[in-house]
Parts: structure tokens; sequence; C-alpha cells
């Protein structure tokens, strides 16, 4: 884990089932605390969201060049 200098503490509201969760697999020993708990779960879902996201924004890219590429070939059919 980080060096606690390099963390920042925050207060989050969950719903009472989620907690509830998170209680659980900390008593059955999955994670050693509440915090690594949603520390692990926050950077999962980060991870999981800028694969999303980087893979977006190849796709509209890709649509970009794919437009750009039409247009000169509509441009080049139209002139003959």
């Amino acid at each position: 884990m980080k060096d606690e200098l390099d963390t920042e503490k925050i207060t989050v509201r969950l719903p009472k089932d989620y907690l509830t969760a998170i209680d659980f697999l900390v008593r059955v020993k999955d994670f050693p605390s509440r915090s690594e708990a949603i520390r692990t779960a926050l950077r999962d879902l980060i991870y999981q969201r800028l694969d999303l996201v980087m893979d977006k924004a190849k796709r509209l890219q890709d649509l970009k060049d794919k437009m750009i590429s039409i247009k000169a070939l509509e441009e080049e059919f139209l002139k003959k």
C-alpha cells in the first residue's frame, strides 16, 4: 500500500447493504480492513473505466479517420 503521506482521507456515504458486504469480506479475511476493500474496489473501477474511455476515444478517432477517407473518396468520385 502507498505511504500514508500519499493518501487523503475522504468521507463517503454508502448504502448499508454495501457496508454489510464489505464487513463480511473483512470478517472472512478477504480484506484486512474496510479501507483496503474500498481502495481495491476504486482501483479496479478506475482501471476498468480508463480502459473503456480509451477504447471509446480510439473508436471516435477511427470514425473521424474513416469520415476523412469517405470525404476524399467522394470528392474524387464527383470530379469524374
